[in-house]
């Protein structure tokens, strides 16, 4: 009801009286008294007089009703511990695809290998829960899918050259503004699931080295709400793709780690080399020192060069 309530206020050129909201809507007036209410308390500025409503102002919140296309699948809070365990037990209770869990902060956001992600205000913190009837073969895809879609919202809305570090990281001018994580579940042949929880350092003061935010790279606040649409709209987009070359070709194309020295920290190895390419599972093609060719499934990837 909030979302209909703001759908009718903005399309408003002028006040709209409650007796109209309430027709309009089928809910009573005093229904209608009670969501604007509300919707003051979650910082949206609202004029009431003798004419009626007007919708003067919006908080910059990821609130459900701020994203109409996908509201009934977004679940929002202020503070949280973790996006991804609250998208775990959702997934586990069958939340249909493209489910969202979203939060403004989180206590205890974390990285890959349980490292903290740090999670203040300003930033985009959330979780896509997808059900993709794909091979477990194809499923680190799914990282790739995701980086792509945040890299291309970052370059589309701000004309910022946002590139790609293997296996799960995006960068602007070299340092990190995205993180990534991807867990699943699945059997021998079948996905059940796979959370994909995605932190974007986006209005953020940023303290720790060779990390960046949108805000410092821009000078000025952006729009949270219109970033986190575009992701979205990117990942729907790009999981069309996500058994073909095309998703490769476009990593490869946005990526900063291809062609350059790099030393990657994978389970019980450490390999040193140059960075080839990528495989049809996404896992990185290295060119060693010796000549040889060894295959990164996973681990953390340095520069060198």
């Amino acid at each position: 009801m909030k979302g209909k309530i703001l759908e009718a206020l903005r399309g408003s050129k002028d006040y709209i009286s409650g007796e109209k909201l309430s027709k309009e809507l089928g809910v009573s007036r005093v229904s209608i008294w009670k969501h604007i209410n509300s919707l003051k308390r979650d910082g949206y500025i609202i004029e009431s007089s003798p004419r009626g409503y007007c919708l003067i102002s919006t908080p910059d919140l990821l609130l459900p009703y701020e994203f109409p296309a996908v509201e009934g699948k977004i679940h929002h809070f202020q503070e949280i511990g973790s996006t991804m365990d609250v998208a775990r037990d959702l997934a586990k209770k069958m939340a249909e695809e493209g489910t969202i869990v979203a939060a403004e902060v989180q206590t205890q956001g974390r990285g890959r290998l349980e490292r903290r992600w740090i999670s203040p205000k300003g930033g985009i913190y959330f979780t896509a829960i997808l059900r993709p009837k794909i091979s477990p073969a194809y499923a680190p895809r799914i990282n790739l899918m995701a980086s792509i879609a945040v890299a291309k919202a970052i370059r589309n809305l701000f004309g910022l050259k946002a590139e790609l570090k293997w296996p799960n990281d995006v960068l602007i001018e070299g340092k990190k503004v995205c993180g990534i994580l991807a867990e699943m579940e699945a059997e021998t042949d079948i996905i059940k699931f796979v959370n994909v929880g995605i932190g974007i350092n986006a209005n953020t003061a940023i303290t720790q080295e060779g990390a960046t935010s949108i805000k410092e790279q821009l000078g000025r606040e952006i729009s949270r709400k219109e970033l986190l649409s575009f992701v979205l709209k990117e990942m729907k987009e790009q999981q069309t793709s996500l058994t073909k070359e095309d998703l490769l070709q476009e990593w490869r194309r946005l990526s900063a780690t291809l062609n350059r020295e790099v030393r990657v920290i994978a389970p019980g190895e450490e390999i040193i080399g140059k960075a080839l390419d990528i495989d049809v599972k996404g896992e990185l093609v290295i060119k060693k020192r010796d000549g040889s060719v060894k295959v990164a499934v996973a681990g953390d990837c340095f520069y060198l060069s």
